[in-house]
């Protein structure tokens, strides 16, 4: 990957595991973007189109898919489909800025196999009965909604070696202050900064 090119990091995590809150963390960071996924899902009361999400018919959504607008895109729960616009990279090329992604494993697993030089991250509660806690706090599930999340969780959770890395969130503050440092030092990479390295050498003579 070269520096021209946006880095781009990738944020899953079971529901309930607080990834959301920790991509906000990252996008405290100057010359980050949020890649606005689409969705097919009824938006939530507190959601508006266009800041986590873009609302859309499944007619709609499939036509995307058709015409290859899609860098990922997955069913969860056998119901409601998700994506990753591909149009989010060019975006962030033109803004030259870091694109993070929160998406689930699935859609990670896709995105690592076109974009073999993305940084993945996946968030872990410290246990299932404390997820278990977070998913009933929100109030927003039915019992059997609440074991499908648990099972996918337990599902999820096996993926985690696909990661590149791992964060605990246990402690909103360290876990904060972890996901912003991947971030950062994933900006650093030789891989990543060999062009410009190269440059710096030839005023060394080298």
């Amino acid at each position: 990957m070269s520096p021209t090119e946006p880095l781009v990091l990738i944020v899953s995590g079971p529901s309930g595991s607080g990834k959301s809150t920790l991509v906000q963390k990252i996008l405290e960071l100057p010359g980050t973007m949020l890649a606005v996924s689409s969705t097919t899902r009824p938006p939530r009361k507190t959601e508006s189109n266009g800041k986590w999400y873009n609302f859309v018919s499944e007619v709609e959504f499939q036509q995307m898919v058709q015409r290859g607008e899609f860098l990922e895109y997955a069913q969860v729960f056998g119901k409601n489909w998700y994506g990753t616009p591909l149009k989010s990279l060019g975006e962030a090329l033109q803004q030259k800025k870091d694109l993070v992604l929160e998406i689930d494993v699935q859609g990670a697993l896709q995105v690592k196999q076109k974009l073999p030089g993305a940084i993945a991250v996946f968030v872990m509660p410290p246990s299932c009965a404390d997820l278990e806690v977070r998913i009933r706090e929100r109030g927003q599930d039915s019992e059997d909604e609440i074991r499908r999340r648990l099972e996918r969780a337990r599902q999820e959770m096996l993926s985690y070696s696909s990661y590149d890395f791992a964060v605990v969130n246990d402690d909103l503050e360290r876990a904060g202050r972890e996901v912003q440092a991947i971030a950062l030092s994933s900006r650093c990479r030789v891989a990543r900064t060999e062009e410009h390295i190269r440059e710096i050498l030839k005023s060394f003579g080298g």
